[in-house]
């Protein structure tokens, strides 16, 4: 049993990680002169990519330090950029990745009122409603995801079916 444990809990994280850089912006913030904000979001995605790297090795609290740096970097990015989902997916994120489920479903929640339709907020908040046993609201947001086109769809609708347990 605690080997399912851990297989579960090692494939689940990979599969977040994997999909961490899912945003909306169709743009990339390489317009030459980097404000601060952005070189906070840039370096809080560096952490959360190095911290997934950490969970691949199962150096589970030692990427929970990266995600709480991530984090820290993101809640100033969002102090001068409020209306920007991604920052708000990234705090749901690491906030999510250590174990603060009710804050990342705030966080979700938010950037779902900047735009309703962001890909990625759609599928980890389908994640974290599965890792929250509230399978029917996962297939909400797995609806929004439905004519996206998108590997975000596949990936919620895949741990949906397999109650947080991707099969690769």
């Amino acid at each position: 049993m605690k080997i399912l444990i851990i297989l579960f809990t090692t494939l689940f994280l990979s599969i977040n990680v994997m999909a961490a850089g899912s945003d909306s912006s169709s743009s990339g913030s390489s317009s030459g002169g980097d404000t601060s904000k952005e070189t906070l979001y840039e370096d809080a995605v560096k952490l959360v990519k190095r911290a997934g790297k950490l969970e691949r090795k199962e150096k589970n609290e030692k990427a929970k330090k990266l995600y709480s740096q991530a984090f820290k970097k993101l809640e100033k990015a969002y102090k001068s950029d409020k209306k920007n989902p991604d920052i708000l997916n990234y705090m749901g994120f690491t906030t999510r990745k250590v174990g603060n489920f009710d804050q990342a479903e705030k966080f979700y929640l938010e950037g779902l009122k900047i735009q309703p339709n962001h890909n990625g907020i759609n599928e980890y908040l389908g994640e974290l409603y599965v890792q929250t046993n509230r399978i029917d609201k996962a297939n909400e947001r797995l609806a929004v995801l439905k004519n996206c086109n998108c590997d975000e769809y596949n990936e919620l609708d895949l741990i949906i079916k397999n109650k947080g347990v991707k099969i690769y």
